[in-house]
């Protein structure tokens, strides 16, 4: 699902993201909720932010990307946290490109984004290449999504990839 946010770009440089786990809801410009076999799984992308909101029978997980004020943890490259049933494991990466690769990087992802069952992806007014674009997939009894955050004023793309899954006890 492809839609243009009704706001301002707020975040302008891809050094302002934080990383968080286990916050409330926030408010969101536009929502994607999805049955992904027993886990509910519910996508927000708040601004040139995301935030991921996952249910299911061994507990939930709230994932938070975004300019957070007064935020003492900037994006991590990566973490991997048990989180009672689950492990957790996030990944993220910055991609800093020429203008003329980065337009074609952006059309491509929001292509990909908007035609997917599984994907929701919100356009900036002023500049089609500003956007935050999220797709999510169930895969071998793991959730898994993907995110990416287009910073067009400075050439950069953030891309985060996240796994969580019930984790494995060892039998005796």
């Amino acid at each position: 699902m492809l839609t243009t946010l009704k706001t301002a770009y707020t975040d302008t440089r891809a050094s302002d993201l934080a990383w968080a786990l286990g916050r409330e809801p926030l408010p969101s410009l536009a929502v994607l909720d999805l049955e992904l076999a027993t886990a509910h799984v519910q996508l927000r992308l708040l601004g040139a932010s995301h935030q991921v909101l996952l249910e299911e029978e061994h507990g939930s997980c709230s994932e938070t990307v975004a300019c957070i004020p007064g935020s003492s943890t900037p994006l991590p490259l990566g973490v991997a946290k048990r989180i009672g049933d689950w492990e957790y494991e996030f990944a993220a990466h910055v991609e800093t490109l020429s203008h003329g690769s980065f337009a074609g990087r952006a059309q491509e992802l929001l292509a990909l984004v908007a035609e997917h069952p599984h994907g929701l992806a919100g356009t900036f007014p002023g500049s089609p290449h500003a956007f935050t674009a999220m797709l999510a997939q169930r895969e071998d009894g793991q959730v898994r999504w993907r995110t990416w955050h287009a910073y067009p004023q400075e050439g950069r793309l953030v891309a985060t990839r996240t796994r969580v899954g019930v984790r494995m006890t060892a039998a005796l």
